[in-house]
């Protein structure tokens, strides 16, 4: 088992009788045993994001009793949070996510070690803060950040038990450079700014990152155990849909730029920059951006605006703008020419991803006078009229 994670040199820690009662059902498998329990005790998991994966990894790892779990987040608990990201509850809402997270963990088990790093993890920080734990759970929902957790975990050789999710799909592998193929040998480079939707734009089942956080959270497990067969060359595929596995084989590329036979990535780099978040970008996507404020302000002046909204059908009958045209992203190329190039157009989305495309494919199809309101709808709801329901 040469992909066995070290987990420290030091003698293997005791189990108190507290301890042995609480996991025995672990002691009584012949896999895992007095030594099994120790080793994760001895372990130590970094989990990037404690939002719907890390919420289900980080209880079942807590409960399992890895000895010290890290927790990184700077966001804090929403209400649209509380459909999947089940560390948290109701009066949890406006709170930050790390305290709250913590404090459950802590009452799960109070046997095990929970700490916090506070903040957005960067190519400054990161490597100081994975190089603490021997394995690294990667619950983030950017390619950023996604990208910046791959480089660093191959570069201090560390495993990382990735997942991702959208609508009713889910993937999972384990990334480890000393054994298989890292993120960056299937995905070199990152997609266009924009292209691919969030969770907050097309929507996840609230079930599903439980289903794809507790993949990592046993293929964490194992990873310390030195047990099984790990997801290490091989990635994946959930659809709840139709309640099935795909497995696919991925192989080491040995030109990969980072953990190749001739890696070009030795140090981490800007990872805005490598996914196309220039500042170049921002200035062109800020020109082409107004508020609701405004929005409101020309509307209020009976300036003879015609709002766009581009979301679905599905989400334009939860909420929707007065006297606005409902085009869809997806029919936008086949129904421009419903539109008037002298009007002033405003586009709108759920939180302004999708109308930022649209207000690019309709200025280099020739429309001047078109714009996309930042924030979409949820904006307005928030600061304009909290009458309009979010979702």
């Amino acid at each position: 088992m040469s992909w066995l994670v070290q987990v420290g040199e030091k003698q293997a820690s005791m189990l108190s009788r507290e301890e042995m009662r609480r996991y025995g059902r672990h002691l009584i498998m012949p896999e895992f045993g007095l030594e099994g329990q120790r080793k994760l005790k001895d372990s130590s998991v970094l989990i990037i994001g404690v939002g719907g994966l890390g919420s289900p990894s980080s209880l079942y790892l807590a409960a399992a009793g890895v000895g010290r779990i890290g927790l990184v987040d700077h966001d804090r608990v929403d209400y649209t949070n509380l459909q999947r990201q089940i560390l948290y509850s109701t009066s949890d809402v406006g709170r930050p996510k790390l305290q709250a997270a913590a404090e459950r963990l802590r009452t799960e088990n109070p046997d095990i070690e929970i700490r916090t790093h506070q903040g957005v993890l960067d190519s400054k920080n990161a490597l100081d803060i994975l190089r603490d734990y021997d394995v690294i759970l990667d619950g983030t929902d950017n390619f950023p950040t996604r990208y910046l957790v791959n480089d660093a975990c191959v570069l201090l050789g560390k495993p990382n038990i990735y997942g991702s999710i959208f609508r009713f799909e889910g993937q999972a592998s384990v990334f480890y450079a000393k054994e298989g193929p890292c993120y960056r040998c299937i995905y070199p480079q990152p997609p266009p700014p924009n292209l691919v939707p969030t969770c907050a734009e097309g929507g996840v089942l609230g079930v599903l990152p439980g289903i794809i956080g507790l993949i990592q959270a046993t293929e964490t497990v194992k990873m310390i155990l030195g047990k099984g067969e790990p997801l290490i060359g091989r990635l994946l595929y959930f659809d709840a849909l139709k309640m099935s596995f795909r497995e696919f084989k991925i192989q080491k590329n040995k030109n990969c730029p980072v953990c190749g036979e001739d890696p070009t990535v030795r140090e981490l780099i800007d990872y805005e920059g490598f996914c196309g978040i220039t500042p170049e970008r921002i200035r062109m996507e800020e020109g082409m951006q107004v508020t609701p404020e405004e929005v409101k302000e020309r509307l209020g002046k009976g300036d003879p605006l015609l709002l766009v909204d581009v979301r679905e059908p599905v989400e334009y009958a939860i909420c929707k703008l007065p006297d606005s045209k409902l085009i869809p992203l997806g029919q936008l190329p086949d129904r421009v020419n419903e539109l008037d190039s002298a009007q002033d157009i405003i586009m709108y989305c759920h939180v302004g991803m999708r109308s930022l495309q649209a207000a690019q494919f309709m200025r280099e199809a020739g429309f001047k006078r078109v714009w996309s309101m930042k924030g979409g709808i949820e904006a307005w709801s928030e600061r304009i009229d909290h009458s309009v329901p979010r979702y």
